[in-house]
């Protein structure tokens, strides 16, 4: 007996790992050689191809498909529809596969319904793409980014709570975690509670 939970109307090959605790909901292929971990959810009509790692507690909503090369770390965020691309120039009638771009999605990144991440990319930690951007490039962790092309547009607390930086430094009105902003990029320094 399974520990995950798969709908009646989905396909898991053999050959896919899935963790304890997945729920694979409605029309979901999951691929051999994808590897998903401990407690995700797959919305309805998700794709998981061959040779994808998705890390525990990612939550992937529904028409979202997970391409090779892509790599989604611990607890990420998929909106609905994003899109995630695995080559730079396809054309139908030239094949690309030994072209395929890695794509990482570092941990506790969150991104918006219908988004766009271009392959080749790495979002840092606890990023937040805003919906509907496209991202082209590389995005510091807690990045705020929206538009096309995506663009920094502030910071994001790790709880996902916006940030006011202000003299190179920030505090999370909601959790209390400060921050350091230095040479464009955000530092975590504490969080109540915890050590580091």
């Amino acid at each position: 007996m399974a520990d995950y939970f798969v709908h009646e109307s989905s396909y898991v090959d053999d050959g896919a790992q899935i963790g304890r605790g997945t729920k694979i909901w409605h029309f979901c292929h999951v691929m051999p050689g994808a590897m998903i971990g401990e407690r995700c959810s797959l919305g309805q009509n998700v794709v998981v191809m061959p040779g994808t790692r998705i890390g525990a507690n990612v939550k992937i909503q529904n028409n979202v498909s997970i391409y090779e090369g892509v790599t989604l770390e611990d607890d990420v965020f998929c909106g609905p529809s994003c899109v995630f691309t695995n080559v730079l120039n396809p054309r139908s009638h030239v094949s690309r596969k030994h072209e395929y771009r890695a794509t990482l999605v570092k941990r506790g990144t969150s991104i918006g319904a219908n988004a766009t991440i271009v392959c080749g990319v790495t979002l840092g930690e606890y990023a937040f793409i805003g919906a509907g951007a496209v991202v082209t490039s590389d995005v510091p962790a807690y990045a705020l980014m929206v538009g096309v092309p995506a663009r920094r547009v502030g910071w994001m607390c790790q709880c996902g709570e916006r940030l006011v930086v202000a003299r190179g430094a920030a505090a999370c009105a909601s959790c209390g975690a400060t921050y350091e902003e230095s040479d464009g990029a955000l530092h975590r320094i504490a969080q109540p509670g915890r050590v580091g």
